[in-house]
């Protein structure tokens, strides 16, 4: 399949798992900076190779041929993440970047090669599941965003759910890091801000950033 197939149903498999939820043509075009008319042609023509469900102003939805594909491509690109971390320390910007090439260009066997390296991690750098080699999720997600985080209690962050550099930029100056402990120290919620507090560092936090930072509490 080609590398524009590949992206729309991992497109519309990621959009799916978000908490918006929206897999419309519209915004599967926005995510990849495409015409909203060419995101409907591209959809009309996976309808008819059965890799999707396309009817006119509704949400797409993944067939289970779509969604094993999307699943592999997922896999490989966490699988490249978790590489590229371990043996050159770059940025979670940066290996997502280059992850985006990647993915396109490995075979199952590399990437089952890869996953045998690594020791068949079940998480990426950012926190996001790594399907296992039948297309499978084997974890179960239990976290909640820090914006929905209770005042007074402690986290571990179990995922940055983003693309954008400056982000990524910015929890990397503060220690926002996947397994890193925060406290809450007070939720703003007429101004939808987050106070935390991270190795004796108060940070304030707009919806921005704390909604799209997943945490687990602790035990």
């Amino acid at each position: 399949m080609s590398t524009a197939i590949e992206n729309f149903v991992k497109a519309i498999y990621k959009n799916g798992k978000r908490d918006n939820n929206d897999t419309k043509p519209g915004n599967i075009a926005k995510e990849l900076g495409i015409s909203n008319a060419a995101a409907t042609d591209m959809a009309k023509k996976l309808s008819a190779k059965d890799l999707l469900h396309y009817k006119k102003y509704q949400e797409l939805k993944l067939t289970d041929k779509g969604t094993k594909m999307a699943l592999n491509v997922v896999r490989k690109h966490r699988l490249w993440e978790a590489l590229l971390f371990k043996l050159f320390d770059l940025s979670l910007h940066d290996i997502h970047k280059e992850a985006e090439l990647l993915e396109h260009q490995t075979s199952d066997l590399l990437a089952n090669k890869i996953s045998a390296y690594l020791g068949h991690p079940k998480f990426d750098p950012h926190g996001d599941p790594i399907p296992n080699e039948h297309g499978e999720i084997t974890t179960i997600d239990t976290s909640i965003a820090l914006s929905q985080a209770e005042e007074g209690k402690t986290y571990i962050i179990s995922r940055l759910m983003s693309d954008d550099k400056e982000f990524f930029e910015f929890c990397a100056l503060n220690e926002l890091k996947y397994s890193n402990t925060v406290f809450v120290s007070k939720q703003f919620s007429n101004n939808k801000m987050t106070q935390i507090l991270v190795k004796n560092n108060t940070i304030l936090l707009n919806q921005d950033f704390s909604s799209i930072i997943y945490v687990n509490e602790t035990n």
